[in-house]
């Protein structure tokens, strides 16, 4: 018998593996599928809000939880782009779970280029929603595969940083990073 889910249905046990990568801007825990697909993705020290994610997407018991003892095609794409290559993230193999709208808008953000921005209203726009500009900043709020789905390229109609919730400082540091920026401090 398999457990159920807060729908009311049930829930295959599905197992990730975990793999932990150091980056300037913090220690990004990466879960992953037995074949390398790319399940989750947040930082180490919004555990809290990671299990959340893990509970609310697998249940209570439908998590079967290990360390991975080499590294994942996805730890070692993220790994390049911290080092510089920005393109590496373009193969990385992802599976979400969402709403239908929030797929869309997810897509959406993974067809934005490295070192390009646009705002919540244009987004908005290329999902067919023109006036859901909150709605899509919901969906990426939702989003909890960092950096492989960039919502950290999202900013305000007036060019401002706004709502990352990884933190401000962080989402300065991919923008920079990805448009060369030398940083000297994080």
């Amino acid at each position: 018998m398999m457990p159920a889910n807060s729908h009311g249905g049930t829930v295959k046990k599905v197992t990730l593996l975990t793999e932990h990568l150091s980056t300037p801007i913090g220690t990004l825990i990466l879960f992953s599928e037995e074949d390398g697909t790319l399940r989750l993705a947040d930082w180490e020290d919004l555990s809290e809000r990671m299990n959340k994610l893990l509970i609310r997407h697998f249940g209570i018991n439908g998590l079967i939880n290990r360390a991975i003892n080499q590294r994942s095609p996805s730890h070692e794409a993220l790994e390049a782009y911290f080092d510089g290559d920005l393109n590496a993230l373009a193969n990385v193999r992802v599976k979400t779970s969402g709403t239908p709208f929030q797929i869309k808008v997810w897509e959406q953000l993974c067809l934005i280029p490295p070192g390009s921005t646009i705002s919540y209203a244009e987004l908005a726009l290329r999902v067919g929603n023109p006036a859901g500009t909150r709605a899509v900043g919901a969906a990426n709020g939702a989003n909890f595969i960092n950096i492989v789905v960039p919502c950290h390229r999202v900013i305000g109609s007036d060019a401002s940083l706004t709502g990352y919730g990884s933190g401000l400082s962080r989402k300065r540091w991919l923008l920079d990073h990805e448009n060369g920026a030398k940083l000297l401090f994080v």
